[in-house]
């Protein structure tokens, strides 16, 4: 682990003094460097992923589909959301509007004598070495990953923006960041506060979430494949998610009501152990793969109509923040 750390160190090193630090000189924003250097590691990290996604998950999709690809225009508009957050445009965002808020309010906290909880110095000596503060991190974030996931499908007004996410019915390993710009700024936001509340260094949490994205990918693929009846209980696999995304099933805890209105729940919402589902009883390890999207896509709603989801980036953002004020 130390010598696969010091290589990625002196690409991020490398990376920064190339291009970052030249750049944040010239435009005036030296006193960010710092900043600068965190976000030279994003990048990186989003290349990494980008050549994994490329080079080892496109094959699968190609070896053992579930699905033909027949709607190519929908999967480059996925690509797309997968360049802006991989290449950590939307974490520069995050850190221009969210952290200088965040830092005010752990300031506020530590003034009032509430300080953040050193995770990993639970059992010195055994907790605070590298993989069992990665591996313990891992299991946190995955909990709270999985309380986001339930919370999204929970909350009618936070379905109506995670819906979009849902709506992808040529689904690939692109559609990971198929998301709505504003579901995306809440659940950073809240992963962003437990990683300083509990402590993680930031090279640690760029790992967790690079480990996190790139299981993401592998899972939304349009692979046929799943782990056999041990392995599913281990580690989420492309059919174990795939259950998620299926119409009437994954999303839904009932039958439709209300002329076509879908009880909100469901099932399989783990992120990269299904143990929290196995555990709150939201697990189904049924072997199929259903068609993906939204019931409301293929069948009228309340209101008669068939709902639009938008067909590209913009269009796509716009029509949820209509549906978030519930004119959409």
């Amino acid at each position: 682990m130390d010598a696969l750390s010091e290589m990625f160190d002196a690409a991020q090193q490398g990376l920064f003094e190339a291009v970052f630090a030249p750049v944040m000189f010239h435009t005036g924003l030296a006193g960010q460097l710092e900043a600068g250097y965190t976000a030279a590691g994003w990048l990186l990290v989003g290349l990494l992923q980008l050549a994994v996604l490329v080079a080892v998950i496109g094959p699968l999709q190609r070896w053992r589909p579930v699905e033909p690809v027949t709607d190519r225009a929908t999967v480059r508009t996925d690509i797309l959301y997968t360049l802006v957050h991989r290449l950590g445009l939307f974490r520069v965002a995050l850190f221009l509007t969210v952290s200088p808020g965040l830092d005010a309010l752990l300031g506020w906290l530590s003034v009032a004598g509430l300080t953040t909880f050193q995770l990993d110095g639970l059992w010195p000596g055994v907790t605070d070495l590298p993989w069992v503060s990665l591996l313990l991190y891992l299991l946190v974030f995955d909990l709270v990953d999985y309380g986001i996931h339930r919370g999204q499908h929970h909350f009618e007004w936070w379905w109506r923006l995670h819906s979009l996410h849902h709506a992808q019915r040529q689904m690939t390993m692109w559609s990971d960041n198929r998301n709505h710009l504003l579901d995306d700024l809440l659940r950073d936001t809240l992963l962003v506060l437990v990683a300083r509340l509990v402590g993680v260094a930031p090279a640690q949490f760029i790992a967790i979430v690079a480990i996190t994205q790139l299981s993401e990918s592998f899972q939304h693929a349009n692979l046929r494949l799943w782990w056999g009846a041990w392995g599913e209980r281990c580690w989420i696999s492309p059919r174990f998610h795939r259950l998620h995304h299926s119409i009437g099933i994954g999303h839904e805890s009932g039958p439709p009501v209300a002329a076509g209105k879908a009880v909100l729940g469901g099932h399989n919402f783990g992120v990269l152990l299904p143990w929290w589902d196995m555990l709150f009883g939201t697990a189904n390890f049924e072997l199929r793969y259903d068609p993906t999207g939204v019931r409301d896509q293929i069948e009228p709603g309340p209101d008669g109509r068939v709902r639009d989801y938008g067909q590209g980036f913009w269009s796509q953002q716009w029509r949820g923040v209509l549906r978030l004020l519930g004119r959409a």
